[in-house]
């Protein structure tokens, strides 16, 4: 989780001010948290009480109120204006998005998650409750599933066989679409470009770069390549922990999260 947090500070900055370069400062003045960060939370939030109860409804509902939840706690993240509109439905239901905001917050569901078909399982009922047109189902799958094959141990090579089998086209590199690439927030215009960005990457710290130098939706696609970065490359380098660690000196997200994972585990015990 911490991979996609970070790759959402490191883009954060690029969002709406795209670059074509590698070089750049990771860390520097404009960078924040944004909905990518405080999304991510919320899914391991519902994540943490799918690991105590094994139900997907549980999980659903945990998750439609972990989302809402945290966005009403952290309310200037830059919110899409159809999920703004979930959040203050009395009665929220899907809306048939195919937006990239059901593949930046799935990446916890790949670690709580015992086998691949499970965890594509929990990915679907994860974009469902926002995001429940297919494009946007498959976006959260296709994250996912690299998230958890890079964590079990699979190379490269079998992650994009897999993707590409199930998923997407990755056979493209960055350099042949960079000059002509643009802002995209759908799933099927971003989450394969971010996912080639984590292919040719050679560090964690590279496949930040790779995705900010896309100039597209720079926050979201470096959290989804950063996310399976992690997973895939081991620990975060401490030198960029360490340089990471002021935007998030009072774990805003994290702390926020864990008060609702107490919250809704009380419910749950008692079945309110």
């Amino acid at each position: 989780m911490l991979g996609a947090i970070i790759g959402d500070l490191v883009g954060s900055k690029y969002e709406f001010k795209g670059i074509k370069t590698k070089d750049f400062p990771l860390f520097s003045e404009g960078c924040r948290l944004t909905d990518d960060s405080a999304m991510t939370a919320a899914v391991a939030a519902a994540c943490f009480v799918y690991r105590q109860t094994g139900s997907t409804e549980i999980f659903k509902q945990g998750l439609v109120q972990s989302l809402r939840h945290l966005a009403r706690a952290y309310p200037n993240a830059g919110y899409g204006k159809r999920f703004l509109a979930w959040l203050s439905d009395r009665d929220p239901r899907p809306y048939n998005s195919y937006g990239n905001g059901s593949a930046m917050r799935v990446s916890p569901v790949a670690y709580v998650c015992d086998d691949l078909q499970q965890t594509e399982a929990l990915a679907a009922a994860s974009a469902e409750v926002t995001h429940n047109h297919p494009e946007g189902i498959k976006g959260a799958q296709a994250v996912a599933a690299a998230v958890f094959l890079a964590r079990t141990g699979a190379n490269k090579q079998r992650i994009k066989e897999y993707l590409q089998a199930k998923y997407y086209d990755l056979d493209f590199t960055l350099e042949q679409i960079r000059a002509d690439y643009s802002f995209d927030v759908s799933c099927a215009g971003s989450v394969p470009q971010a996912i080639v960005c984590f292919l040719e990457a050679e560090s964690f710290e590279d496949a930040l770069r790779n995705a900010v130098s896309l100039g597209g939706d720079s926050d979201t696609q470096a959290d989804i390549a950063g996310a399976i970065a992690e997973a895939y490359f081991g620990e975060i380098p401490q030198v960029i922990l360490d340089q990471a660690a002021p935007y998030l000196q009072n774990e805003v997200v994290l702390v926020l999260y864990r008060q609702f994972v107490e919250a809704f585990s009380c419910a749950i015990r008692h079945n309110i």
